[in-house]
């Protein structure tokens, strides 16, 4: 799911408003400043995901979101973050988790005739 909303996230860009002077990365931006955080352009930069950051590869967040990124920036907020983050998050996820599930009970699966199990320690 985390993948999926890396790639697609629900909403492209989130406004912010200084109410105070801030620092971000190194950048000191003064009170009473408009900040627009482009989310699409975060979840596609290659310098936070890699060389293959436009790939589908649901492997990143395997260790957990923080650790999904190269250096474990924090460039993955598809409801944003801190004390603005999107009340119904929560309720999202379990929404999405439950049509996944019930849109799979329509489908079986089988194994393929020329399988062989063969388990290793690799």
């Amino acid at each position: 799911m985390n993948e999926v909303l890396r790639l697609y996230p629900p909403v492209t860009a989130q406004h912010r408003h200084t109410i105070k002077k801030t620092n971000i990365g190194g950048m000191s931006i003064p009170y009473g400043v408009d900040i627009w955080l482009p989310t699409l352009f975060f979840h596609h930069d290659p310098e936070y995901w890699g060389d293959d950051a436009g790939e589908c590869k649901p492997e990143r967040f395997a260790q957990g979101v923080s650790k999904a990124t190269k250096d474990q920036q924090n460039a993955f907020y598809p409801f944003g973050w801190g004390p603005r983050f999107c009340l119904g998050q929560n309720f999202a996820m379990i929404e999405a988790k439950m049509a996944l599930a019930m849109i799979l009970q329509t489908f079986s699966f089988e194994l393929s005739p020329s399988y062989t199990h063969s388990p290793s320690l690799s």
